[in-house]
């Protein structure tokens, strides 16, 4: 059976809700927290490359990572391969705010899971592997 791509853009919708309540009262943006995934994950990047990656406007990105900076999240450090160009860098602060903010998403959606129904939670483990696999497939178009 396939599931119709318009049923499956408006599950995403939901999950995407829910992430957003889950991250409330954690101290930082989705697109923060993303940002600082992005380079806790890939390592160092430009921010040219970031704000492609995160579909944001390079202005944007640089406000953003001029607040991440002044928080200690990020640091700008000079790239090797070109001097004059500056890499993005996640800091041990940085890593410790994800941490932080994972650990309470998880207690948090640890609490909503307990009110489901089994059948929910083996749906749900089911549905892993496919969106990891559908979300690998959208980062290697762009």
């Amino acid at each position: 059976m396939t599931l119709p791509a318009a049923e499956l853009v408006l599950a995403i919708e939901s999950v995407t809700r829910l992430m957003k309540q889950l991250s409330q009262g954690t101290g930082m943006s989705i697109t923060a927290a993303a940002v600082l995934s992005t380079l806790d994950r890939l390592g160092p990047r430009r921010l040219t490359e970031l704000a492609v990656s995160e579909n944001v406007s390079q202005p944007a990105m640089t406000q953003l990572i001029s607040r991440l900076g002044d928080a200690g999240l990020v640091e700008r450090v000079t790239d090797d391969a070109d001097r004059r160009a500056i890499q993005l860098h996640v800091t041990d602060a940085g890593r410790a705010q994800l941490a932080y903010r994972r650990q309470v998403k998880t207690e948090r959606l640890d609490e909503l899971l307990s009110g489901l129904d089994p059948k929910h939670h083996e749906a749900l483990a089911a549905a892993v592997p496919a969106i990891n696999a559908l979300t690998d497939h959208a980062g290697a178009l762009t």
